[in-house]
């Protein structure tokens, strides 16, 4: 399992020792060209309080994440042969999407910089922040939330959960917390993942209707809801939404737990999520890559927890619909052809029933499952020829 970091895990100089690679240096900047940002400079030089500001720090994130990875699969192919599946937290969601080639990287750097410029515009209509609450009972501590007019926008598992809205809201909730919770103010810029967000959601919406897609090559998960999405335009449109939608780690990681993840590797900069995974994920052992000297050890990693057969081929003259969590399957269809939109069945768990529809039209080829089989995240249910487009 590969994740990578949101904002708020950036540190002054953390891209330091990685610049000291000519190859990683050039592809940074490459990246920087991309962006419209000299990223080399705010990754070694610039302090804390620079790459706070939210329009710098999220292609920083990105753009270090993906360049980290392709430090570890110089050949992409190699990557998702071997990993089983990967994830994001919050803007890390774009690097997860662009590393399982959703979007290539020069979309990601072009969507995260406009995701960036747009919540940082709204987070100057008003005074805004988050605080993260550690600890006490999970219901109290939504109905405090709710209580002061407060976002839970970060659900992350383990005992964390980070209320957003306005630095009033913030301040009654620092005056009247859950009982038995420890609060602490993060370094953010504004409360993200809220309504607060609203006019970025608009503008990445209007930049994705430009944007091609492809289907993930590895099961990605997704923060709305932990499921696996493997439509490239439905993780798109999850992309845009997400910026004023709630960040459900929690769920993610319990999909990880669903999938039988045994190790999870961070890019950087890591120890953030192995942070979170090491407490809600007994008995995954965690990677938290940092500098460059680790990258064989890295690569040891990836070898020991990776799979040999991924289930998501990289060229198919076919569309494969997948599960999005695991439980059982029920058919819903009883033809060979199917519109977009259409129901295929549905996944029903103990904790979930989540319909499942066809991305694209076209004519079943083979069913992968039967009626009634159990069946993991991300598993193919059913093999579709796609429609010609016209």
């Amino acid at each position: 399992m590969i994740v990578a970091p949101g904002q708020g895990s950036q540190t002054p100089g953390f891209l330091t020792p990685w610049l000291e690679e000519p190859s990683f240096a050039a592809r940074i900047d490459w990246l920087s060209a991309v962006a419209g940002l000299d990223l080399a400079h705010y990754g070694t030089e610039a302090d804390a309080d620079t790459i706070r500001d939210t329009a710098i720090a999220q292609p920083l994130l990105v753009a270090s994440g993906l360049v980290a990875a392709l430090a570890l699969f110089p050949h992409p192919a190699d990557g998702f042969a071997t990993v089983g599946a990967a994830a994001g937290h919050s803007v890390g969601e774009i690097t997860a999407a662009a590393a399982v080639r959703v979007i290539t990287a020069e979309q990601a750097m072009v969507f995260v910089r406009e995701r960036g410029r747009g919540m940082a515009e709204a987070a100057a209509k008003e005074s805004t922040g988050m605080t993260a609450v550690l600890g006490g009972d999970p219901d109290d501590v939504l109905a405090t939330l709710e209580r002061h007019g407060l976002t839970p926008a970060n659900v992350n598992g383990a005992g964390q959960v980070v209320a957003a809205g306005t630095v009033a809201q913030l301040e009654a909730l620092a005056g009247d917390p859950p009982q038995g919770a420890r609060l602490r103010a993060l370094s953010v810029a504004g409360a993200f993942h809220t309504t607060h967000m609203a006019g970025a959601v608009k503008r990445l919406r209007h930049y994705a209707q430009s944007i091609s897609t492809h289907d993930p090559r590895t099961v990605l998960l997704s923060n709305r809801d932990g499921q696996v999405v493997h439509d490239g335009r439905q993780v798109l449109d999850r992309l845009v939404d997400q910026v004023s939608s709630p960040v459900r780690w929690d769920l993610c990681m319990q999909t990880m737990a669903d999938l039988g993840v045994t190790g999870l590797l961070e890019v950087p900069p890591a120890g953030t999520l192995t942070g979170l995974a090491k407490r809600a994920l007994p008995g995954v052992e965690t990677f938290a890559l940092k500098t460059p000297d680790q990258l064989d050890d890295a690569r040891a990693f990836v070898e020991k927890h990776g799979v040999h057969t991924n289930p998501l081929p990289t060229n198919p003259t076919w569309r494969l619909i997948v599960a999005p969590i695991k439980g059982t399957f029920a058919v819903a269809t009883s033809g060979d052809r199917l519109a977009a939109g259409d129901a295929v069945g549905t996944v029903s768990s103990l904790r979930d029933s989540v319909q499942v529809t066809a991305g694209h039209g076209g004519t079943i080829i083979e069913w992968l499952v039967e009626d009634g089989d159990p069946v993991a995240p991300g598993q193919p249910l059913v093999r579709l020829h796609p429609e010609a487009v016209a």
